[in-house]
């Protein structure tokens, strides 16, 4: 008589899993650079513009609208944060000119 064929699963060996090397979290850490002032900037959605359309049947402009809104909204929340850090440029102070 045939003997029962056994589990594909039983047959198999266990897999160990890699772990990964502990991290240091309390390692020390450089020292960040000065903060630059933020620009803000006169149009956020001009790139997007400069792409076109997004590809979409029949929706491609609404879909335009709808994503230009939400780059000008995180634009605009962009210039709050950096207006409430005191990051905000001055008017004419601009970038610098290397």
């Amino acid at each position: 008589m045939n003997q029962p064929r056994r589990n594909q699963q039983q047959n198999r060996r266990p897999v160990r899993a890699v772990l990964p090397k502990p991290t240091d979290l309390w390692r020390p850490v450089p020292q960040l650079p000065e903060a630059e002032p933020v620009v803000a900037a006169q149009d956020p959605a001009v790139l997007l513009r400069s792409l076109g359309d997004p590809p979409l049947m029949n929706k491609s402009t609404v879909a335009g609208h709808y994503i230009a809104t939400v780059i000008e909204r995180a634009a605009g929340l962009a210039v709050a944060l950096a207006a409430s850090a005191d990051l905000l440029a001055r008017p004419g102070q601009g970038q610098s000119q290397d």
